[in-house]
């Protein structure tokens, strides 16, 4: 069970700790954001992913600021949302929307070894447009050593680390724009 730091504390019937909600969620979505410290200074920084298994993984310019500090085994949170839609009520203080999201927190690891590496940029382009990576030229050794990638690996399920708010409806509610 989450501890109470990762909980869902207001309207906790909302939160759902299941390893197979939460995939599916992960599966689903194609952008994060990446919340970390540096120097006292909190920094989100929006990326694409993709998991295996229980790993998930990030990549971008090894000279980029978040890669660079990340690899220093700071602590982060990884935030996956997916907008199902917006729900108009007849007071804009009832107005609210209808999202799925999971919360990931951890420490990555930087991924040194080059057939992980290469592997794990797969899944990120394959997580992104499924079948491309056969059908596009792949990573050169110089893009490689341009590019960092780095793990970070779930709990054991049910996570502790990750939680998933499902879609919800609310009667008060009743006008929705979006799917469905």
């Amino acid at each position: 069970m989450p501890t109470a730091r990762t909980r869902v504390v207001r309207e906790h019937e909302r939160g759902v700790y299941d390893r197979d909600a939460v995939n599916r969620i992960l599966d689903e979505a194609f952008l994060c954001h990446v919340g970390f410290v540096v120097d006292g200074q909190p920094l989100v920084i929006p990326t694409s992913y993709g998991r295996d298994g229980d790993v998930l993984y990030i990549h971008g310019s090894a000279a980029s600021r978040m890669l660079r500090n990340l690899t220093q085994a700071i602590p982060v949170c990884i935030t996956v949302t997916l907008l199902d839609g917006l729900v108009l009520a007849r007071s804009v203080f009832n107005h609210s929307m209808n999202y799925r999201s999971v919360v990931i927190l951890g420490t990555p690891t930087l991924v040194d070894d080059p057939e992980e590496k290469l592997n794990a940029l797969r899944i990120l382009s394959e997580h992104i447009i499924p079948h491309r990576w056969d059908d596009s030229r792949q990573p050169n050794e110089k893009e490689l050593k341009a590019t960092s990638v780095l793990r970070l690996r779930s709990t054991s399920s049910p996570p502790k680390s990750a939680l998933a708010r499902p879609l919800t409806t609310n009667p008060t509610m009743p006008f929705r724009l979006g799917p469905g």
